[in-house]
């Protein structure tokens, strides 16, 4: 007996091929009664999902191989088919393992293995947690129902509303939640990219997720000689790649000027106080020379000494702002009493910082301490490296620049998808992101952090102004085409004019409606199953008992 027979019997008859006829599959009560057996022995199971962990990896950006992320998916699903609920518990720990060990390797750059396992264990078993449901699913809807079309439509988007299920789960909680790594966005520059402006980021993944699902399912149906059955697939794989993203409308231009100044802006990079303003007054240079912008914008932490509390860098913003005739947007650590912000301010000469936005989503464990008494008893090597906490911002994000409005992310705040919804409904025409990403130098964190911002404009309908401390620096125009880019760790600056845009995506007039729809419709959609494969499984029982009566009077 194995260690899984021993928990869980494994159902142990497998789903039957269809009726010549069309509607149910030939099967017998028993098949009804306990669903479909693995596909897989639980040792292949595990390899396979795990294999498909970093098959999965490969399709986000790094490889950037982006067709890989279906197999993946197929390789994380057809493992979970017929297992028993602590099978699939270890199978999903695989798959989560696998992909989250590679897809944030960049997390152990400075701070060691620690954090690096610590969060991708801690995701892994969100993953894990999800892999049970989806179990339950594939268990339960043949029980409740024996028809064909049941396993061909409603099973994928079941399995595909679990899928979003745990992805929103995984971005919520705990302390605001990682949403890094959500199927979405491996699909940057693929050709389901402008999906994203419909249903966002969250109803692409359910389509991805409902194309493998629904492929898996055709197969294991074998109605190979009735092409019906592959038109709910090919539909939605011909609707997903030839929608064309959502027209906003055309407003103007604004010119940009943008500096990367690579300077020393790693947590652990050797500086003294103004290093880092010198590296962006240095590389700011050559839009001095140009002098005809609209704005002025630096990455985060461009200003390593606060202008609000210096009056000496207060005038170098004025000098910038004066020699411009423009606006800056500037990014520095802001203290208000006992607390610390993580702020953009808008400079204008002579008035100094007239508005401001603070980082609405700190870093848990890199930028605040959660919890700290805990895990300062814990890892106190690890906490005390984090001596200041930031506190989250309260004001809206977007900037009035006069002649336009901008909306604003501070680096991961552009992975929260209501701050960038929020910067939409609040008039942002553009967005500019400002991030600091040399704490990953030479890792794929700045690559990933940028598809997300592709997408952002693609999902919104308006150009992005992606600055970094160190890069990768790029402009992308509304359909997610870079117009612009600096290469990675050198010094640079760009003068771009950037396309303006107004109107709103129906992905930001629904906002958190497609989540909420996704989650509730799953959550419901399994209790249901639930449900009928019960009532199902009673009515064979007392089906079963009167034959048996049947027999014995006979």
């Amino acid at each position: 007996m194995t260690a899984e027979s021993s928990v869980e019997p494994e159902p142990s008859v497998q789903s039957a091929a269809p009726s010549p006829t069309g509607d149910a599959p030939a099967t017998d009560a028993a098949t009804s009664a306990v669903g479909p057996r693995p596909i897989l022995p639980l040792w292949a199971a595990l390899l396979v999902s795990a294999l498909g962990g970093f098959v999965y990896d490969l399709g986000f950006p790094g490889a950037s191989v982006w067709p890989l992320a279906f197999v993946g998916i197929a390789m994380a699903l057809v493992p979970l088919v017929g297992r028993s609920l602590l099978s699939s518990f270890h199978v999903g720990l695989a798959f989560g393992l696998a992909f989250y060990l590679s897809h944030v390797s960049w997390t152990s750059l400075y701070l060691g293995p620690i954090p690096w396992l610590a969060l991708s264990i801690f995701e892994s078993l969100f993953v894990a947690g999800g892999a049970l449901l989806i179990t339950l699913a594939y268990r339960w809807v043949p029980r409740a129902s024996a028809s064909r079309w049941v396993q061909l439509l409603a099973l994928p988007a079941l399995v595909s509303g679990l899928w979003v299920l745990r992805e929103t789960v995984t971005g919520t909680l705990p302390y605001g939640g990682f949403p890094w790594g959500r199927a979405a966005l491996s699909q940057s520059e693929s050709p389901f990219a402008p999906v994203v402006s419909w249903i966002g980021s969250t109803g692409l993944g359910f389509v991805m997720v409902a194309l493998t699902a629904g492929t898996i399912e055709w197969v294991r149906v074998r109605a190979w000689g009735d092409l019906r059955t592959a038109v709910p697939v090919a539909a939605l794989l011909v609707l997903a790649i030839t929608v064309p993203a959502f027209p906003t409308t055309a407003a103007g231009t604004l010119r940009v000027g943008s500096v990367q100044g690579n300077g020393p802006a790693g947590y652990f990079d050797a500086r003294e106080p103004g290093d880092i303003l010198r590296s962006q007054l240095d590389a700011t240079a050559p839009v001095l020379a140009d002098g005809d912008v609209d704005v002025l914008l630096w990455p985060e932490g461009g200003s390593d000494i606060d202008p609000t509390r210096s009056p000496d860098v207060a005038r170098v913003f004025d000098g910038l702002s004066e020699q411009l005739d423009a606006p800056v947007i500037l990014n520095t650590v802001t203290v208000d009493g006992d607390r610390f912000y993580n702020t953009s301010l808008l400079w204008e000469a002579g008035e100094g910082a007239v508005d401001r936005f603070a980082k609405r989503n700190p870093v848990p464990f890199g930028e605040y301490i959660p919890d700290r008494w805990f895990y300062d008893a814990i890892v106190p090597e690890l906490t005390g490296l984090i001596q200041r906490g930031y506190s989250p911002g309260t004001e809206p994000p977007v900037f009035d620049l006069g002649d336009t409005v901008t909306g604003l992310a501070i680096c991961f705040d552009v992975i929260y998808d209501g701050l960038i919804w929020e910067g939409a409904r609040d008039g942002a025409e553009v967005y500019m992101f400002q991030t600091n990403n040399a704490d990953f130098r030479g890792t794929d964190e700045n690559e990933q952090q940028l598809a997300i911002a592709r997408l952002r404009a693609i999902e919104t309908g308006r150009s992005v102004v992606n600055i970094s401390t160190v890069g990768t620096s790029q402009v992308i125009d509304p359909t997610g085409r870079t117009i612009d880019s600096l290469p990675a760790y050198e010094a640079g600056s760009m003068v771009t004019d950037v396309e303006l845009r107004t109107g709103l995506t129906p992905s930001v007039v629904l906002g958190a409606a497609v989540p909420l729809l996704i989650v509730l419709g799953s959550l419901a959609g399994l209790v249901l199953a639930g449900v009928l494969a019960q009532r199902n499984a009673r009515r064979r029982t007392r089906s079963a008992a009167g034959r048996a009566d049947s027999a014995d009077v006979g």
